[in-house]
């Protein structure tokens, strides 16, 4: 199955009169071309994470891992390093992104979240997220940090999230950190996940 990277055919030139024999040539090119149409799947992939994501050190950047894949066609997710979203087809991707944020601590503090492609940060791709005091001993203070980035890729490229907080974890009920939640009930609700990312493919 091709994702993409095919052109409209070169259609025969048409002969001073009607000709039985251009026509099917003509029928031939456009039925082909339609064809591979119907059979046009853009890329695209959806993951999310279902775990804690701690920060150990404050001076530490820490890449966001995946551990669950909604659907993927032509992205996914490295099996041995799941902070890694490789591509199989060269073009423009649009990543989006919507992660939990908590801060368990009695005052402010903040997360940054940015972008990497092949192991090096993307210039100007960084976002702060201020996160406010807890609300109370066991009662953090929850927002969902979100962006969308385009970013070039070529077949085999991979792109991850990276963060770092200005308060490191130390136990349960500390720091400033991405978590997660299990599904509720009083009304029944689904989980949270701690991360989710799509990606979609915008153009060659």
């Amino acid at each position: 199955m091709s994702y993409f990277n095919f052109v409209a055919p070169a259609l025969p030139l048409p002969f001073p009169q009607y000709d039985v024999r251009q026509q099917n040539e003509l029928i031939r090119a456009l039925r082909l071309y339609f064809t591979r149409l119907d059979n046009f799947i853009l890329p695209y992939g959806v993951f999310y994470d279902t775990t804690d994501q701690t920060a150990a050190s404050t001076t530490t950047a820490y890449p966001i891992t995946l551990n669950s894949t909604s659907y993927s066609v032509g992205v996914g997710i490295d099996s041995s390093n799941t902070s890694r979203i490789y591509v199989n087809t060269a073009g423009t991707y649009n990543i989006q992104f919507s992660v939990q944020l908590v801060n368990y601590e009695n005052q402010s503090e903040d997360i940054d979240i940015w972008f990497r492609k092949n192991g090096i940060n993307i210039a100007d791709s960084n976002t702060r997220f201020g996160l406010a005091a807890r609300k109370g001993l066991s009662d953090p203070y929850h927002t969902v940090g979100s962006l969308n980035f385009f970013v070039a890729l070529f077949a085999g490229d991979y792109v991850e999230l990276v963060w770092r907080s200005t308060k490191a974890y130390t136990g349960a009920g500390t720091g400033a950190y991405i978590e997660h939640y299990a599904a509720s009930s009083s009304p029944t609700r689904p989980a949270i996940p701690s991360v989710i990312v799509t990606v979609t493919w915008v153009s060659s």
